[in-house]
């Protein structure tokens, strides 16, 4: 047991002798000098072109950005009575907007239909208000009159823009909504 005791105490001299004072100084001016000597070789960098400004020889014709362009393009590509017509279509901005111009469309909803004094109707819903629609009467931010009421929809027709800007019908609808039970 005694010989075992040295052994593990010589082994653990040895093993503090290896961890102790170390010269390490040698290995720190050698990293120095290394650094030292290092210089970085940077290729120098070319002058830069002087700028020699170009006169924009183009300016009699229409600039390829304009919307100038654009619209000519698209007025071109319009079949000629379609254009006859479009100049008919306006909505009529004279007019007093009713209470149902306020609100788009798509916050409405059609809940019943009565027919009083031989005059179709429609019940409207929105934001939990009821309102009582006729025929001409205008709903929705569309410029949308009532053109035709049964028990079921609201058909109606909206003006709005086209991508030239100039005014189009286009036809909507509001489907009664049947309560889920």
């Amino acid at each position: 047991m005694s010989l075992i005791r040295f052994l593990t105490l010589l082994m653990t001299a040895l093993v503090l002798a290896g961890c102790g004072a170390s010269s390490e100084d040698d290995l720190r001016a050698w990293m120095l000098e290394q650094r030292n000597q290092m210089r970085p070789r940077v290729a120098p960098i070319s002058e830069p072109k002087p700028y020699k400004p170009e006169n924009y020889v183009d300016m009699a014709t229409v600039d390829p950005f304009s919307k100038d362009k654009l619209t000519s393009a698209l007025k071109r590509d319009v079949v000629q009575p379609a254009t006859i017509t479009s100049a008919l279509i306006a909505p009529e901005l004279a007019r007093r907007k009713e209470a149902l111009e306020a609100f788009p469309l798509d916050t409405m909803s059609m809940v019943g239909s009565l027919i009083q004094e031989r005059q179709p109707a429609a019940l409207i819903r929105v934001d939990r208000l009821l309102y009582q629609v006729r025929l001409g009467s205008y709903l929705g931010m569309n410029y949308g009159r009532v053109t035709k009421i049964t028990e079921t929809e609201v058909i109606l027709r909206e003006i709005v823009q086209d991508a030239v800007g100039e005014w189009i019908e286009r036809p909507a609808t509001l489907q009664l909504q049947e309560k889920a039970k």
